[in-house]
């Protein structure tokens, strides 16, 4: 059966996997991202900015009016604005809160009402290891991504006995256009990665995926980390 799939951040990167990765499954999927723009497998797109609960509420509304309940919600839209503490602005610090962390809770907010009417459905925040094992000039994104798993965590127990999971996918170090921003960091990462190698999109689609199908029903709560071992032992 055809699932109603939303997917935040589904212009590029990881978003973008995973939005073809569900629509490969013949799901009908809804990209919200700032430009609009999304991969030509989705159903649908709508210019949204995540940070904006109104705009997140109208386009979720629209979407649910168009394709019906919810059944999977997946939470990716992100941004980093990295900087030494000492040195981060006020608005570096408010701009990746906003987006990471407000926003994903305005998503889940707009979308948890029709899964636990429907009393089925998953939410599924992507995070990061970036909380786990420290990233100099990440304060901000780092704080954002460890309130994920709080949030998650809460909502997890808020709605378990309505059938509804919500789970966090933490990324290590994937081959995206917001890695290759990380310079010299990057190379100092992927050096310390167990398995010898960075990861693509195409392996958190997959496990994003699995989160939100059946075999995966009596999950919830969990982080789960796809990061080649880099963040082992954490």
């Amino acid at each position: 059966m055809s699932r109603h799939v939303i997917v935040t951040g589904a212009s590029r990167g990881i978003g973008a996997a995973i939005a073809d990765h569900f629509a490969s499954l013949g799901d009908r999927v809804v990209a919200l991202s700032r430009s609009g723009s999304a991969p030509s497998t989705c159903a649908k797109s709508f210019t949204v900015d995540v940070s904006d609960s109104e705009q997140v509420n109208a386009a979720v509304k629209a979407a649910i009016g168009e394709f019906g309940p919810v059944d999977v919600c997946v939470v990716n839209a992100g941004i980093t604005r990295d900087g030494l503490a000492m040195r981060m602005s006020d608005e570096q610090w408010r701009e990746v809160i906003a987006t990471d962390l407000d926003g994903a809770f305005y998503t889940a907010r707009a979308t948890m009402a029709s899964m636990v009417r429907a009393r089925q459905g998953s939410i599924i925040f992507i995070g990061s290891i970036s909380p786990f094992v420290g990233v100099p000039g990440q304060a901000n994104y780092a704080a954002a991504k460890a309130g994920l798993v709080g949030l998650a965590r809460a909502l997890a127990k808020e709605v378990a006995t309505r059938g509804v999971t919500v789970n966090v996918v933490a990324p290590g170090l994937i081959e995206t256009d917001m890695t290759s921003d990380l310079g010299s960091s990057k190379d100092q990462m992927a050096a310390m990665i167990p398995m010898g190698h960075t990861g693509q999109p195409s392996d958190i689609a997959g496990v994003v995926g699995f989160l939100a199908s059946s075999q995966a029903r009596y999950i919830t709560g969990a982080v789960l980390a796809v990061d080649g071992g880099l963040a082992l032992g954490y």
